[in-house]
């Protein structure tokens, strides 16, 4: 006797979804066959001879529909199993509580679950996929817990899941009770293990899966080879990666993909190309890649070269390669090449995309062109806040303060990048009150600064050498905890130091000098000792740096060399002026040289201070003739005098106090008409001496 559903059948057969399909899980036979397998259902009739076509038909009429995620059918579906007491069946109800987990109705998948006495591997197993699915990872783990026995995929499942959510630790913990459990491990547990392991930090670990891989034969999986390439690359073991790249049997794009980014985050740029040129079939990633390695080394006209051929190769960039590039020109100010970039992010349609606009601002106002940077911002969404913040800087960087202001004001939201911008604006304009007095406006309105905020509130608190200012802002830092990190930790130093507090400065250095990575804390305890005069300490300390592990800058050895003027330190200023480029790969710039024409004329070398300047690569400034010019005047050289004198006029014609300096040469030398003809040019010419004045309040 044939169940009488005939008339809904027709409904059932409508394929209609309220979910779209997910195509990861959606097979022709899974769209094409759904009605056949209802159809199959219904002729089989209800004789006990047909009774396994009924079921084998239903049953793959409800895998069709979890494949679909067709919600509405399965139910009807459901109604249709109840109506042919079949729920008791497990094959049936298995199929049926998997099509509730795949369509996500986790709660009636629990229900069915639960009206089951008995259940086994296979529906556990189905509700632990669909809760990790809908990621509900707890009642996963407490369906798993309670399974009496487990197998590979439950422990995989879980495994899967608690990684896919960073969960790492949880993830490699299951991993071991599978081993203890001596359940043997398939490519799909040791793919997903493998980058649990990775973000555990051991490489250690990640060596052991390596080998484990072996010993089960899954090394030839390239899923399995793949995950283990990229472990390698990220644990900066570039040897190792290579050794396994060259052996695995199979390799995909996305292998050599990962091989390519490896070479490039090591900053072998040279072995990426030649990878590169061998890639079987290249998709946009490995185009981005290289690119991208490129950009970190600044070898900016490569990869446009190869943004080029790639557009010649009929592949479309991705908005984030255009806008990394578009970053490059903005750093090294390459206006042409930067709106050429902007064209083709017009023509790929990219222009609409809010972080590229706030991109292409920045890029405009970095080249100067703040015009076409607020022509751009308003062609865009005003709304946007990356985009009001990038105009602001670049009114900022273009020295257009008061229109940043203006715009700030107008604001209806801010962010910490917009304070922030505002307060380093008027630390760098030399108006540090400005910049105070919105730091207290930001603090009031209740967000707290980050570092880059304090570094530049320091900033300001130097050079109004306000102690008490700084301690205030100091303790704001420890009491709100604010990351210290190097550039912030030079702020500290650098402002005790202005604010004459050296042993205030001296303890910050030694809180953070085993901590730091970079030569800024160290560039700022040098310097401000040199400034003090505490020259064997500053040289002390210098004489540290150079044993760790650190890269020294121009800076450093500026601070190294102001030591050795002020401590009379001829030989060992020549000494580590030779060094800079020798032995650090840092060329001496001007204020280098000038530096060592204090040296040299401090210690009445003047002949030897002048030879320096005629060699020097670079033309001499200002401050090297005044230098010279100064030296003169203590030891009375005239000659040397006169020409370092008329250097600087020709360098500022109208600058007073070298005139001053030679009438005080003459005047020392007893040359008394020289001495009143110099003074006779200063009257007449209306040049004018700096008058004096003290930092000290």
């Amino acid at each position: 006797m044939t169940i009488p559903l005939r008339p809904k059948f027709g409904h059932l057969l409508q394929l209609a979804s309220p979910s779209p399909p997910n195509p990861r899980w959606v097979s022709s036979v899974a769209i094409h066959h759904l009605q056949d397998h209802v159809l199959t259902f219904f002729d089989a009739g209800n004789t006990p001879e047909r009774g396994y076509d009924r079921k084998l038909a239903l049953v793959s009429a409800l895998k069709s529909c979890a494949a679909l995620s067709a919600a509405s059918q399965g139910r009807q579906l459901h109604s249709l199993v109840l109506k042919s007491g079949l729920l008791a069946n497990a094959f049936v109800r298995n199929s049926l509580t998997n099509v509730y987990a795949k369509c996500g109705l986790m709660d009636e998948a629990g229900i069915l679950f639960g009206s089951c006495v008995d259940s086994g591997v296979v529906s556990c197993n189905i509700m632990i996929a669909g809760y990790v699915r809908s990621g509900r990872l707890w009642d996963a783990f407490r369906v798993f817990e309670k399974m009496a026995m487990r197998e590979c995929v439950s422990y995989t499942t879980m495994i899967m899941g608690f990684a896919q959510n960073k969960l790492w630790e949880e993830a490699i913990e299951v991993f071991k009770d599978m081993r203890v459990a001596n359940v043997v491990p398939n490519e799909a547990t040791l793919a997903s293990v493998i980058p649990a392991c990775l973000h555990s930090g051991e490489l250690w670990n990640c060596r052991m899966l390596h080998a484990l891989a072996i010993k089960l034969l899954l090394d030839g999986s390239v899923v399995v080879s793949t995950n283990l390439l990229h472990m390698y690359c990220i644990c900066s073991s570039i040897d190792e990666a290579s050794r396994l790249f060259q052996e695995m049997p199979e390799k995909n794009v996305v292998t050599w993909n990962v091989m390519l980014n490896g070479y490039s985050k090591a900053g072998l740029v040279d072995l990426a190309r030649k990878l590169f040129e061998k890639i079987p079939s290249r998709d946009v990633v490995s185009w981005g890649t290289l690119i991208d390695s490129y950009l970190r080394v600044q070898r900016l006209s490569e990869a446009l070269i190869m943004c080029r051929e790639m557009l010649q190769y009929g592949l479309r960039p991705n908005d984030v390669m255009l806008v990394d590039l578009v970053s490059a020109c903005a750093r090294l100010g390459l206006a042409v090449e930067g709106q050429q970039l902007h064209t083709l992010i017009v023509r790929c349609g990219f222009d609409c995309c809010d972080f590229v606009q706030a991109t292409l601002i920045h890029f405009y106002a970095a080249c100067g062109r703040i015009d076409l940077a607020h022509l751009q911002f308003e062609t865009g969404s005003k709304d946007h806040l990356a985009s009001l913040n990038a105009l602001i800087a670049g009114f900022v960087r273009n020295g257009m303060i008061e229109q940043a202001r203006q715009m700030f004001n107008q604001m209806s939201e801010r962010d910490v990048f917009s304070w922030t911008t505002m307060i380093s604006g008027y630390a760098q304009r030399e108006q540090p009150k400005m910049a105070l007095e919105l730091f207290h406006k930001m603090v009031a309105s209740g967000l707290c600064p980050n570092e880059v905020t304090m570094a530049s509130i320091f900033s300001a608190i130097a050079a109004l050498g306000s102690l008490e200012e700084g301690s205030r802002a100091h303790e704001y830092v420890q009491n709100n905890s604010i990351p210290l990190n190097d550039n912030l930790s030079a702020s500290i130093i650098d402002m005790y130091a202005k604010c004459s507090s050296i042993s205030s400065a001296l303890e910050v250095f030694h809180q953070v000098r085993d901590k730091a990575r970079d030569v800024s804390p160290w560039n700022a305890i040098i310097c401000g000792l040199a400034m003090h005069g505490h020259a064997n300490l500053s040289l002390a300390i210098f004489s540290n740096l150079q044993k760790q592990n650190i890269r020294l800058n121009s800076i450093t050895f500026i601070g190294a060399l102001t030591a050795c003027c002020h401590a009379g330190l001829v030989e060992e200023g020549k000494q580590i002026f030779r060094s800079m480029k020798v032995l650090y790969d840092v060329d001496p710039d001007v204020k280098h040289y000038g530096c060592m024409v204090d040296i040299l004329g401090r210690a009445g070398r003047i002949q030897e201070a002048e030879e320096l300047i005629r060699t020097m690569p670079l033309e001499a400034d200002a401050a090297v003739w005044g230098a010279l010019l100064s030296a003169c005047r203590t030891h009375g050289n005239v000659d040397i005098g006169e020409r370092a004198a008329q250097s600087l006029a020709n360098l500022q014609p109208t600058h007073g106090p070298c005139r001053v300096l030679l009438s005080n040469i003459y005047a020392d030398a007893g040359r008394w008409h020289d001495a009143f003809s110099v003074r006779g040019v200063i009257h007449s010419q209306g040049l004018k001496r700096l008058p004096g004045h003290s930092g000290v309040g």
